[in-house]
């Protein structure tokens, strides 16, 4: 199983968390010659996805047969690869389980699969700078301290059905912003 976490844009950030279930009958299939594919969310190779996301993304599951070239859809700017079984070729190099490759803009990779393998897709457009620190993600430095405070404080309510042990806050050993302390003069 791999989870996923969607960075939203800043006018959505603060909104109430909701959860919603997509069964896979719900979710397009597209299949041809040694490939198959499910578009999980947002839209890619001119498939759509009813789940429901707040910015321009796809999020693939992808199983190729060996020896069969695939492309990364180009409605996004943004695009990457995570291989989940087996290994691929791009550019003459092999990857394996568990990397991911991350491609610039204009950048239209073949990839080829050196045994069956199932890969990730996942891409969008630029939502701006996040900050990232631990399990909070925010446009803005301070809102990540609050959610520290609140973490640490148990202001953060947890799931119902995950709610019987609580994780504390791991140690933080981020550095302040700014120069490293042996430039500073």
């Amino acid at each position: 199983m791999i989870q996923t976490w969607v960075a939203l844009p800043e006018k959505d950030e603060e909104l109430i968390p909701s959860f919603n279930n997509y069964k896979p009958d719900v979710l397009p299939i597209f299949t041809d010659t040694g490939v198959w594919m499910r578009l999980i969310a947002g839209n890619a190779f001119g498939l759509k996805s009813s789940v429901k996301t707040h910015s321009p993304l796809f999020y693939l599951h992808v199983i190729l047969d060996k020896g069969i070239p695939f492309g990364l859809p180009k409605e996004h700017s943004e695009r990457a690869i995570y291989v989940v079984k087996g290994s691929v070729e791009v550019a003459d190099k092999s990857y394996a389980v568990g990397q991911m490759l991350v491609f610039n803009k204009g950048v239209d990779p073949t990839i080829i699969a050196n045994e069956p393998t199932t890969l990730m897709l996942l891409g969008g457009e630029p939502l701006g700078e996040r900050f990232i620190w631990w399990n909070f993600v925010s446009s803005r430095r301070e809102r990540i301290d609050q959610a520290k405070s609140d973490w640490k404080e148990g202001r953060i309510i947890l799931p119902p059905s995950d709610n019987h042990e609580f994780v504390p806050l791991p140690e933080d050993k981020s550095r302040p912003a700014g120069p490293p302390p042996e430039l500073l003069s």
